[in-house]
């Protein structure tokens, strides 16, 4: 059996999945990948982006490049190794190959397999020549793929691993889409915290204080926040479209629902949902109290505009009475 350890990590701007060098048992093969992530962000505003340009990176790596065989144009699979042998197969078992892997997605998540700790920072820069920006963090995840051609079945997932028959390059596709999500999920979900940490305080302030003074741009900045990362989870990371390796094929089926559960997409993103609808309401009622200062305001400046007028109209009276008296 050969067992494969996925390491998990993410950088603010692109994330990525590392499957390190394999160690060989009598019957099972161990892989460890490492998934990073790294999301692209602009220092001089509160958004971000999370994007790599996958046609550029493509371009100067061609030789590396996996053809797809989906129509999913959202990601990109290289290899990197012995560019003779022929594990590019879709169907080829992986065992015994010591050829490094490396799926690249465009909302920014990188997942690399059979990748050694010294050459994981290689990786990253192949790919962060073609991202927008990076952030310094990075954060570190681990999963294991244990491959056993004598298992009873296809599949059998367990406490932080699963165990395949075999792993090929339609096996490194489907588990490196949900790992791909999962780190960028992550991000998202402490953006939404920061956001939910930043009402918070606002709200226990007004408990204190019972004043409002957050400026109508900042307001506005938490709108375009909160609905750009709804936005980017549902459309960037395709978080409920399922892989067209998964629908075509049962087997890498089981293996994408068995992951999604193992790394509670759903739950996870019901959360994040619930969240954003506390900002949302949040924000809803902030705005209501914008609206309702702008509304004195103009109510104050109608009657002073009307008492100025009602003076004028006063001395026009007094001065007309004046001049008829002469």
């Amino acid at each position: 059996m050969k067992q494969f350890d996925f390491h998990g990590t993410a950088k603010h701007v692109m994330s990525i999945a590392l499957l390190c060098l394999p160690t060989f048992f009598s019957a099972m093969q161990q892989w460890i990948i490492q998934k990073y992530m790294i999301f692209c962000a602009s220092e001089s505003c509160d958004c971000f982006c999370c994007s790599v340009d996958l046609r550029s990176l493509v371009e100067q790596n061609r030789p590396h490049f996996i053809p797809p065989t989906s129509r999913m144009t959202n990601y990109v699979v290289f290899r990197f190794g012995n560019l003779e042998s022929d594990y590019n197969v879709s169907n080829a078992s992986l065992s015994g190959s010591d050829c490094c892997y490396m799926v690249v997605f465009q909302y920014g998540s990188i997942v690399l397999f059979n990748v050694p700790d010294h050459e994981v920072d290689r990786c990253l820069k192949i790919v962060e020549k073609h991202a927008s920006g990076l952030l310094p963090e990075m954060r570190k995840d681990e999963y294991e793929v244990r491959e056993m051609p004598t298992l009873n079945t296809w599949m059998q997932g367990g406490l932080d691993y699963i165990m395949l028959q075999y792993l090929n390059i339609d096996g490194i596709r489907t588990i490196g889409s949900v790992l791909g999500q999962s780190i960028a999920l992550d991000y998202y979900v402490r953006q939404v915290d920061g956001m939910v940490a930043e009402f918070t305080d606002i709200n226990r302030g007004m408990e204190k204080t019972g004043t409002f003074t957050m400026e109508r741009k900042k307001l506005f900045q938490l709108v375009g926040k909160a609905n750009s990362n709804l936005a980017d989870v549902i459309l960037k990371l395709g978080l409920f479209e399922r892989s067209d390796i998964a629908w075509k094929d049962a087997k890498y089926a089981q293996i994408w629902e068995f992951l999604r559960d193992e790394f509670e997409l759903t739950q996870r993103f019901a959360s994040l949902d619930f969240k954003l609808k506390f900002v949302e309401h949040n924000i809803r009622f902030l705005q209501e109290i914008l609206q309702n200062r702008k509304s004195d305001f103009l109510e104050w400046l109608i009657i002073i505009l009307i008492g100025a007028e009602i003076l004028i109209s006063v001395y026009d009276i007094a001065h007309k009475s004046s001049i008829t008296s002469l």
